[in-house]
């Protein structure tokens, strides 16, 4: 099996080339995204494995098709950059990495809270400069708020489980509601209103689809507690990005942490510091004192790397040998 890999980091190549040493797989590293003007350069490769930021719409398959790409890996656990409609009638099997590391994401969310509401990152730069004034630094107890889970898969549980020990009230909104995990965690569901009218603190932790794209927009993000902020580990595009930008100079929220951005695919995992950015929203949003944007990195452990490294080939063994795809997605 020949693998194509998109968009690659040298923590991907490192961690695929140790995990490789099981499978032996031939692997081509590209730092370059998959797009229309790449897709071609998959020729004599069995599998395109791909990322967050890859693209692979219906012109993108038709291109990898042609080529004789069999199968898309997504080394990831998202697939809205997937077009599954198309890929099931072209015979392109899609795979995904489900769950590498709920742990890592979960603990990045809670770390940007954490930081957002102590403004650890002002106290930083403070005292990198001697400067150990403590003025417009206070902050506030999370002890006895209420903290809202958007999405209660395995990493908004997590979450809401890390949130529970610093001693705050749960309740969560998903279509799909885990009533066992409810009872044994002592979460409330609440309607899709109620959790933002409630929450102290927001966190997001469910998928992209055409149901929750902009679930946070202007409306609900007025409903909200003006001092409430949000955490976003989950998919830029569930936050109308123009809508916060407004809330945040109106003030109907306090402040957001957030992991990923509507529009990110041009600007994370790249070096922009010496140049102009042409994203009026996103260089607005990072010139808010209450706003914490960190580049994607919520699923960069060595413990997740490694998961998805070892499930990401497990995929690709399991094609090769015509077994049950127990990872594949489907339009």
């Amino acid at each position: 099996m020949k693998i194509a890999f998109f968009d690659t980091r040298s923590y991907d190549k490192a961690s695929f080339t140790k995990a490789n040493e099981a499978f032996g797989y031939e692997i081509d590293f590209r730092d370059y995204k998959l797009n229309e003007h790449t897709a071609l350069t998959t020729a004599g490769f069995d599998v395109a494995c791909i990322f967050v930021n890859d693209v692979a719409n219906a012109k993108v398959l038709k291109k990898l098709k042609e080529a004789g790409v069999r199968l898309i890996a997504l080394r990831c656990a998202g697939f809205n950059n997937v077009d599954l409609k198309a890929a099931a009638e072209m015979g392109i099997k899609v795979v995904r990495v489900p769950a590498y590391s709920p742990y890592a994401v979960a603990e990045h969310a809670a770390a940007l809270l954490l930081s957002l509401t102590r403004h650890i990152p002002q106290a930083y730069l403070r005292t990198k400069t001697a400067n150990f004034n403590i003025e417009g630094l206070t902050g506030r107890d999370l002890h006895g708020l209420t903290a809202g889970i958007l999405g209660t898969g395995k990493i908004g549980q997590i979450m809401a489980g890390i949130l529970r020990g610093f001693g705050m009230e749960i309740i969560a909104y998903d279509p799909f509601p885990n009533q066992k995990w409810a009872e044994e965690s002592g979460a409330k569901y609440v309607s899709r209103d109620e959790i933002f009218k409630q929450s102290d603190v927001l966190s997001l932790h469910c998928p992209l689809t055409e149901e929750t794209k902009h679930i946070v927009n202007h409306d609900t993000m007025k409903m909200m507690k003006h001092d409430a902020v949000i955490i976003n580990t989950g998919r830029g595009a569930l936050i109308d990005s123009k809508a916060l930008v407004h809330a945040l100079k109106h003030g109907y929220i306090g402040g957001i942490g957030m992991d990923v951005y509507e529009e990110e695919s041009k600007y994370f995992f790249s070096d922009w510091s010496t140049d102009i950015m042409p994203d009026d929203v996103l260089a607005r949003l990072l010139t808010f004192p209450n706003v914490i944007i960190t580049g994607h990195q919520a699923f960069l452990t060595t413990n997740a790397l490694k998961n998805l490294a070892d499930t990401t080939l497990e995929n690709v063994k399991a094609f090769d040998e015509g077994a049950e795809l127990v990872n594949e997605v489907r339009g």
